[in-house]
């Protein structure tokens, strides 16, 4: 029971940790994917490097529907134009990220409309949303006029008074704090952009399926001066980061996996030297010393198995009601998670690979622990172990 009983502990501790760590970082590409990049970007091979409304590309019709046939998992599409902006009230005057949107389509990807905490998104002209960040900080609040100005395409001046007609609360701080929502018609007038945009992000039916559906359409535009851009490749900084810290997590768990080794070698180890003299005169009667080994290594087998599945067993409803209800952080951490853009929570995540990779660690460690008795058992002297 208490070499089952360390087994277990051990897949219910790692599989523990594993699903924490990436709960969590799939909470952060959630938040990231959402709100800024999307899984996947069309747009234009210039853009990247010159980050100006003269690159933005003409979308229309033909174009999303050229794009939607190349596969079939793509669910939707959602066209953004984007640029900088000086945004100003009565007084107070603030760079700002101003962005043009269908809001139907944005509130698919990410329940933009769920995040407001005043007003209502309007498509008629020269109304605005306002992230609450940058409304606080502009002293703007609804009803209020806000001033937009800057440049438009090919250098054209931008300028435009809109009604404030809804407020937003991003989970993201840094946007909190620049946002402004346009209607996707009244950003390309304002900006001199008809019918065009900098941006189309492309949502697959599964995020699985994010590379395959970039290779289908990249396929389908090429020739074009389009490109096609997954999340990876939009964020290598927070792909980097991520990495970085999975590292942080892989250090832990080798600390953890030491722990482990030693706290079911000990057991066995004890469990090995209590049996010397059982072992000592089975031989003296006669019983093969492979054969005795053969039945220790097939006990151990045994343990190893029942203390993984029971690791398993425990250890899929604690993940479920963790994936149910996050660890809420709260205090500095939380301030200092907010402040990194990502939800102050910590889920659970469950996939089949959590469970393959850790228990099939955790068996092995315990199957190569278990030669210690076979090897006791095979340089035995029966004679010396029975006097015991």
């Amino acid at each position: 029971m208490i070499t089952v009983s360390s087994i277990m502990c051990a897949v219910l501790f790692a599989m523990f940790l594993e699903s924490i760590e990436r709960g969590s970082h799939n909470v952060a590409i959630k938040n990231m994917t959402r709100f800024h990049t999307g899984y996947i970007q069309v747009q234009d091979y210039r853009l990247e490097d010159q980050p100006s409304l003269d690159n933005a590309f003409l979308y229309d019709s033909t174009q999303r529907d050229q794009i939607i046939a190349s596969t079939e998992s793509i669910d939707f599409l959602v066209p953004r134009i984007e640029t900088f902006m000086l945004a100003a009230g009565e007084e107070i005057t603030r760079g700002a990220m101003v962005l043009g949107i269908d809001p139907d389509m944005e509130n698919r990807l990410n329940n933009l409309k769920g995040h407001l905490v005043d007003g209502s998104f309007s498509s008629d002209r020269q109304t605005s949303v306002i992230a609450e960040g940058l409304a606080g900080r502009l002293e703007l609040s609804m009803g209020d006029t806000l001033i937009l100005l800057g440049q438009g395409r090919f250098g054209m001046t931008a300028a435009g008074k809109f009604e404030i007609t809804g407020i937003v609360d991003l989970p993201m701080r840094e946007m909190n704090n620049q946002m402004v929502y346009l209607s996707l018609g009244n950003a390309q007038r304002l900006l001199s952009a008809d019918d065009r945009i900098t941006n189309l992000l492309v949502t697959p039916n599964s995020t699985g399926e994010a590379d395959e559906t970039a290779r289908a359409i990249s396929k389908t535009i090429s020739g074009s001066e389009l490109r096609v851009f997954t999340w990876q490749e939009l964020l290598p900084d927070f792909v980097e980061a991520l990495r970085f810290d999975r590292l942080g997590t892989r250090f832990m768990m080798g600390i953890l996996y030491v722990v482990i080794g030693f706290g079911i070698f000990g057991t066995v180890l004890t469990m090995t030297l209590e049996r010397l003299h059982e072992f000592g005169l089975l031989i003296s009667i006669g019983m093969h010393r492979a054969r005795l080994a053969s039945v220790v290594f097939l006990e151990t087998l045994f343990m190893t198995i029942l203390g993984v599945a029971s690791g398993y067993f425990i250890c899929t409803p604690l993940l479920l009601y963790f994936r149910a209800n996050p660890i809420q952080l709260g205090g500095d951490a939380a301030e200092i998670i907010a402040e990194y853009g990502f939800d102050p929570i910590i889920p659970a995540a469950i996939a089949p690979d959590i469970y393959i990779y850790q228990g099939t660690f955790v068996f092995a460690l315990s199957i190569l622990i278990s030669f210690y008795p076979t090897i006791k058992i095979l340089s035995l002297n029966p004679m010396a172990s029975s006097r015991k």
